[in-house]
């Protein structure tokens, strides 16, 4: 997911001296929380005629910052409205806690082993006899999945932000539909290249006459940011090491919205989780889904472990369904990375950490049903854009945890067809490729089981701005990974 265009982007001297940072000010705020509270069931329509009637602008629909910039008063007025946008009571909030305790209580068939119920108090439940009986993973195929979710995101680079029409349009002038390698502009025909440009920030490193190695990409720094907090603090690590962590090792022109807005309230001396709320329409955003990939993996067999650990990652950022994204991606990876159970069972297991009246789980319930039902990929993803679409910004959880669901549901365990499906359905297509490779790339067990034209671009390299991490071995990842599955 790289929402933005950059860490911030800014006119000439002579055309305007102000720095338009993106995701973060206050003007470009309120139209995304205005939103949040229509999905929500707050009232809102009194604050949205006072925005509107003082001059101030719906939230941009692709990028991170409105153009012009807001004159001081309006900006002055947005934080104003955004305090009163948050104390308004959601109707939702009793099927949809942010707590651990208040998940779990809410979660009916809430799964084990350990048998001795949920973490609730900051560490992962993990008695002695349930952990010995907890399958360990293999350290081939958390090599795969490592490949996986860099061919998944690497495969969705180029098209991010665009529009459904155009990635089809896309892919078939190049005769690569359904999605089964990587995008091109060779053979595209001009008009169609200039009709839906490539994202810019992408299409130099992620076009298949331009791949060598894996470029940096947030889906992929945030698993390392993860491994490094387990390898400094392991299991037990707090929300506040991981943001100590963040303000150490992550530069801010790497995170973007929720993250972007947890790091300044970090910095402003707010702590978590008040990092999560304050001033943060993006909190049931797709930023916590992503970062919960090795949580899952370093807890194999064990779906409500993962589930703690992920829990406590995302409510630095996000809340209600935006820590859902992340605990339930933890819990089907989990499941998938103890090599018990298909596709299928994988995503069900997800399910039984999420609040089940949520609006999480009715979209993953959404996604899977429709691609039980829909022979063609492209059919799901129409019914999905037709729920979804004009209703929620594209990188905002709900539609994205349809679009994953369905695009696995449907490949049943494919590898190509599992990121082909999840990029193809538009939306966050990087962040969704990475985490379908991840789980497809777990259940095929081994890089040796993954299509040769997926892994040979990558050459075993990752570009990162993650200290100690450039230029990092897949395999290097995979055994270091594997020595914290192995943790106590």
């Amino acid at each position: 997911m790289h929402p933005a265009q950059g860490p911030s982007t800014c006119r000439t001297q002579s055309e305007d001296p102000r720095v338009r940072l993106t995701w973060v000010q206050a003007e470009d705020l309120v139209g995304h929380e205005l939103r949040q509270a229509a999905q929500d069931g707050r009232d809102a329509r009194e604050i949205a005629e006072r925005w509107y009637a003082a001059g101030g602008s719906p939230a941009p629909d692709r990028a991170g910052a409105s153009e012009p910039p807001a004159p001081p008063r309006l900006r002055e007025l947005a934080g104003e409205l955004l305090d009163e946008l948050a104390a308004l009571e959601s109707p939702l909030a009793a099927d949809e806690p942010t707590g651990l305790a208040e998940i779990a209580a809410a979660c009916p068939q809430w799964p084990g082993p350990p048998e001795t119920g949920p973490a609730l108090t900051g560490q992962d439940r993990r008695p002695a006899a349930g952990r010995d009986r907890t399958p360990s993973v293999d350290r081939d195929r958390l090599h795969a999945a490592w490949l996986g979710r860099a061919a998944g995101c690497l495969l969705g680079k180029p098209v991010e932000k665009l529009p459904l029409d155009g990635i089809r349009a896309l892919a078939r002038a190049a005769g690569n539909w359904p999605l089964t390698t990587w995008f091109t502009a060779r053979g595209v025909p001009p008009d169609l290249l200039a009709a839906h440009p490539w994202n810019r920030r992408s299409a130099p490193t992620s076009l298949a006459e331009n791949i060598d190695g894996m470029p940096e990409d947030d889906d992929l720094n945030y698993p390392l940011l993860t491994l490094l907090l387990l390898q400094r603090h392991g299991r037990a690590f707090t929300t506040a090491d991981l943001a100590r962590l963040w303000l150490d090792e992550l530069p801010a022109g790497r995170a973007f919205t929720a993250e972007r807005i947890a790091y300044g309230n970090l910095l402003a001396g707010v702590e978590p989780p008040e990092t999560a709320r304050f001033r943060n329409p993006f909190r049931e955003w797709i930023g916590a889904q992503i970062r919960a990939d090795v949580h899952g993996w370093t807890h194999p067999g064990d779906p409500a472990g993962a589930a703690a650990q992920a829990h406590r990652d995302a409510i630095l950022t996000h809340t209600a369904n935006g820590v859902y994204g992340a605990m339930f991606t933890a819990a089907a990876l989990a499941v998938a990375a103890g090599g018990e159970s298909d596709v299928h069972g994988c995503l069900a297991a997800g399910l039984r950490v999420v609040p089940p009246h949520s609006r999480y789980a009715r979209a993953v319930r959404l996604g899977v049903e429709t691609a039980r039902t829909e022979g063609e990929f492209d059919t799901v993803v129409d019914r999905l854009h037709a729920a979804y679409a004009d209703t929620h910004h594209w990188v905002h959880v709900l539609p994205n945890a349809a679009l994953l669901a369905a695009a696995l549901t449907h490949a049943d365990g494919d590898f190509t067809r599992s990121i082909g499906n999840a990029v193809s359905g538009g939306w966050d297509t990087d962040s969704n490729g990475a985490t379908a490779g991840s789980l497809a790339g777990l259940l095929a067990g081994a890089p040796t089981a993954l299509p040769d034209h997926w892994t040979a671009p990558l050459k075993n390299r990752l570009a990162t701005s993650v200290p100690g991490y450039d230029q990092a071995g897949f395999d290097t990842l995979a055994a270091l990974t594997h020595q914290e599955a192995l943790r106590p």
